[in-house]
């Protein structure tokens, strides 16, 4: 099946600073289309875009914006992400005049079917999971191509090419069902935890999109779950876990200089003494997931003893910033209260003896409204929090939802600043102890000057 037509010499992102429309725009433009498009906000990753790699990036929504070559409809495709509004300017212009317009996950699920797509599902884990997985592969015999979530710390990228490996890892996001368009040779589901409630409305629909999605394995391929979750309508090759026996599992956990050592036990192989190169039990988790799936790509054990120390994460994912013996500064992209759980129990296993200091910035209304009672839960096991204003993102304001529904409910001391006032804090009262900022806003923009000015401070 050809994915382009053979008239398009053009391609326009509606949100090409998404990290997902990034990783397309990225590929596209090297497969030698003429690549650009809008945003509605500069970021480090569009200004990198623009300035490193050559990208026509606009960021008023506004026809005139649009280039004299994207202006016509048989030689120009359009690729949109959901969270474009349907009252844009520039979306508006190219519907009205014919354009071929495609979501972002369409446009990916065709690149699935060009190769063997590994997917790797799930409500949170997915960015990390797929990424490591990617590593595993690049680090062997076997190579990989990669539409990833999250920048790699490795790569310095969300996308990689190998025209002579036949696999695609993917990570395959549920927002607004976007991964059913996909079709895996190799599937891993890391979580099926509420959220996305303003798609889904409840759990049950949530769990029938990832069955949906379960049963878009192809015939002959292969699933694996995390162990505690389950599926009634699909074939299950087998579960993962830490510290429980399952198909595929890893045991005799330790750390050593911040990170975990474990034994990896797996469906024929057993792989002792491996060392997870990012730190957290969480990333075990990760890893025994990985490494399942890198192992049924034919990955060696040997490739993976050597690789696996290398890694280093995903951007805004358990990053530690700043290490000075009094401070720590980490950033991490905890957005739900299962992430911000996992996240700061990892931080006291890590260093138990440390005050806990945590920045919160909630995203979207729908998710403070669905969420409240467990994010207050989840962050009060820090022993102080600060809040941030709720970012909107796509979304307009709901009466009655804010950060103070929150903190009214938190069992630790916390209060809610502004950025402003979060920057004079930092300056004037953080003296030691851990500081955590965690969210999927804009809170990001903040962590080159939080870094800065703790160094400074030191």
């Amino acid at each position: 099946m050809k994915m382009i037509p053979d008239t398009i010499e053009n391609i326009y992102f509606l949100g090409i600073g998404g990290i997902g429309m990034s990783a397309l725009a990225r590929y596209f433009k090297v497969k030698g289309f003429r690549v650009a498009g809008y945003d509605r906000t500069l970021s480090p990753l569009t200004q990198k875009m623009q300035s490193e790699e050559g990208f026509r990036i606009n960021y008023r929504d506004e026809e005139e914006e649009i280039g004299t070559e994207f202006r016509c409809p048989e030689t120009t495709l359009v690729v949109y992400t959901p969270a474009i509004p349907a009252d844009s300017r520039q979306l508006n212009f190219f519907k009205n005049r014919g354009f071929a317009l495609h979501k972002r996950a369409e446009v990916l699920g065709m690149i699935s079917r060009q190769g063997k797509a590994i997917c790797v599902a799930g409500t949170h884990g997915k960015t990390t999971v797929s990424t490591m997985t990617a590593f595993l592969l690049h680090h062997s015999a076997i190579g990989c191509n990669a539409f990833l979530g999250g920048i790699s710390a490795n790569f310095g990228t969300n996308l990689l090419l190998n025209p002579e490996s036949p696999y695609i890892v993917i990570e395959a996001d549920e927002f607004d069902r976007s991964f059913l368009h996909l079709t895996p040779a190799l599937a891993v589901i890391t979580s099926m935890d509420e959220d996305h409630l303003d798609i889904y409305q409840n759990k049950a629909n949530l769990t029938e999109a990832f069955e949906e999605f379960a049963g878009k394995v192809v015939e002959g391929g292969l699933l694996f779950l995390k162990k505690g979750l389950s599926l009634v309508k699909s074939a299950v090759t087998g579960y993962y876990s830490v510290e429980t026996e399952a198909d595929c599992y890893a045991d005799c956990l330790r750390v050593e200089n911040g990170c975990y050592a474990f034994d990896y036990h797996g469906r024929g192989v057993v792989i002792e003494n491996l060392v997870c190169g990012i730190p957290g039990r969480l990333n075990v988790e990760n890893a025994t997931a990985a490494i399942t799936l890198a192992l049924e790509a034919g990955v060696s054990p040997e490739e993976i003893r050597r690789a696996l120390p290398e890694f280093r994460g995903v951007a805004r994912r358990f990053n530690v910033h700043v290490n000075d013996g009094k401070r720590i500064y980490i950033d991490d992209y905890a957005h739900h209260p299962r992430e911000i759980e996992a996240t700061l129990r990892s931080i006291r296993e890590i260093w138990p003896e440390r005050s806990l200091t945590v920045v919160f910035q909630p995203h979207l209304y729908t998710r403070t409204r669905d969420f409240y009672p467990g994010f207050a839960k989840s962050l009060s096991l820090a022993d102080e929090v600060i809040l941030l204003d709720i970012y909107p993102a796509r979304e307009l304001p709901l009466p009655g939802i804010d950060s103070e529904l929150i903190r009214e409910r938190l069992t630790v001391s916390g209060r809610i600043l502004s950025k402003e006032a979060l920057m004079e804090y930092i300056s004037c009262d953080f003296r030691q102890g851990i500081l955590v900022t965690m969210g999927a806003g804009d809170i990001d923009r903040l962590v080159h000057s939080i870094k800065t000015q703790l160094l400074i401070g030191k």
